[in-house]
C-alpha cells in the first residue's frame, strides 16, 4: 500500500524501509477469527461524537492492570539499591500509554490482554529506561521527571545509568521468559521488533541524531529522522508487538505497525506544543527546555498553529490504518490517537 505524505517528505521514505523480514507466514498457525478480522458494516466516516466510547476508564483500568505486572516482575530484592532505583523510576506515577497501545493491538486482532502482557511490561521497561538515560547531566540534565526527581538526583548519576541498563536487560528477558500460550516464532518475533525498536535502528539513532544536532540550524527533514526514530520507533513496536502476539496476519501487522508510526510522530508533535504552551507542574518535567538548549522543535520550525494541525491531520492518519479492523475492537487505538492529539501533559 503506498502511503503518501506531503507535510513530512522523510515519513514517507521511513515508512516504505522499515519494514520486516519475511517470517514464514505461511508457515504459522492461522487463527480463524472472522468477527475481528471483517470489516463493521458501519461507515467509517461516523462522527466522533456517534462513536461513544469512555478512554478514561479504560485508560485507568488498564494502567492499573499493568503497573501491577510491572510491580509483580521486579520485585524488591539483593542488590536493593539497583533494584530501588529500576522500580523507583519504573513505578513511578504515569499513563502507561505505550503498554496500552500493546494490550489493546492485541485484543484487536483476537488475543488475549494477559498473553501480551509481559511484552507491554517490556515495552514500558524500555521506555522508561530511555527516561533515566535522557535525564541525566551528559544528555538532557534534567531534574524532574513524572512530577518528582529524577533517577540520578535521588540515587546518583552512576546508580542512575546502571538501573537504565538494567531495566534495557530485564525487558527482553522478561518478555521472553513470561510469554506463555503462543508459538515460539512469534515471541522470537516480537523480541527482534523490541531490539530494532531501541537499537542503532531505532530510539539511540534519534537520541544520537538529537545529541548531535543540538544548537544547530537544521530543516524539517531532520527533525522527523530524530523523533521518527528517537519517539516513534517504540511506539511503532509497541503496537506491532501487540499484533504478533495477538496472532495477526501479516498485512495487519504492517497496518497496525504505520498506525504506532503515526501515533509516534503526533506523539512528538504536541510534545513540542505542550513545551512550550504548558507549564513545568502541568507537564510532571521541565518545560522549555527544548528551546532553552537550541534545539529544533515542530513549533519552531513550522509555527505554532501550523504544529497544531499537523497533529490533527496525524491523528487522522493514524485513524485510517485502522479501517477494515471490527470497528468495536478498534475503538481503543482510534480513541487514543485522539487523545494523544488533545493531551494537555
Amino acid at each position: 500500500m503506498a502511503y503518501a505524505f506531503v507535510c513530512f517528505p522523510a515519513f514517507a521514505q521511513v515508512m516504505t524501509s522499515c519494514s520486516s523480514p519475511s517470517w514464514g507466514v505461511a508457515a504459522r498457525p492461522r487463527r480463524l477469527l472472522p468477527a475481528v478480522r471483517c470489516a463493521s458494516s458501519a461507515p467509517e466516516a461516523v462522527a466522533h461524537e456517534a462513536d461513544l466510547f469512555d478512554l478514561k476508564r479504560y485508560m485507568t483500568e488498564k494502567a492499573r492492570r499493568v503497573d501491577d505486572a510491572l510491580d509483580r516482575a521486579l520485585p524488591l530484592r539483593h542488590p536493593e539499591r539497583l533494584l530501588a532505583a529500576m522500580r523507583y523510576s519504573l513505578l513511578a506515577p504515569g499513563k502507561r500509554v505505550r503498554p496500552v497501545l500493546t494490550l489493546a493491538a492485541c485484543e484487536l486482532v483476537g488475543g488475549e490482554e494477559s498473553t501480551a502482557m509481559p511484552f507491554a511490561c517490556a515495552v514500558e521497561m524500555l521506555h522508561v529506561m530511555s527516561l533515566v538515560h535522557d535525564d541525566l547531566p551528559c544528555i538532557d540534565n534534567d531534574e524532574l521527571r513524572r512530577g518528582r526527581p529524577s533517577n540520578h538526583v535521588v540515587f546518583g548519576e552512576g546508580v542512575a545509568v546502571m538501573a537504565g541498563d538494567a531495566l534495557h536487560c530485564f525487558a527482553f528477558a522478561h518478555a521472553a521468559e513470561a510469554t506463555a500460550g503462543v508459538p515460539p516464532m512469534w515471541v522470537l518475533r516480537a523480541v527482534a521488533e523490541l531490539g530494532k525498536a531501541t537499537g542503532a535502528e531505532g530510539l539511540l539513532a534519534g537520541q544520537v541524531m538529537d545529541i548531535e544536532c543540538e544548537g544547530k540550524e537544521v530543516g524539517l527533514e531532520v527533525l522527523e529522522y530524530i523523533h521518527l526514530h528517537k519517539t516513534a520507533r517504540l511506539l511503532e513496536a509497541a503496537v506491532a508487538c501487540g499484533g504478533i502476539i495477538g496472532g495477526a496476519e501479516e498485512e495487519e501487522v504492517e497496518r497496525l505497525r504505520r498506525y504506532g508510526r503515526t501515533v509516534g510522530l503526533l506523539f512528538q508533535v504536541v510534545d513540542d506544543v505542550l513545551d512550550v504552551t504548558r507549564t513545568s507542574e502541568e507537564l510532571g518535567k521541565t518545560a522549555g527546555k527544548d528551546l532553552a538548549k537550541g534545539k529544533a522543535t515542530y513549533p519552531k520550525l513550522m509555527g505554532l498553529e501550523k504544529a497544531r494541525l499537523q497533529a490533527e491531520e496525524l491523528a487522522a492518519k493514524a485513524e485510517e490504518e485502522l479501517q477494515g479492523f471490527d470497528r468495536n475492537r478498534a475503538r481503543p487505538l482510534r480513541h487514543l490517537a485522539r487523545y494523544i492529539a488533545h493531551r494537555h501533559n
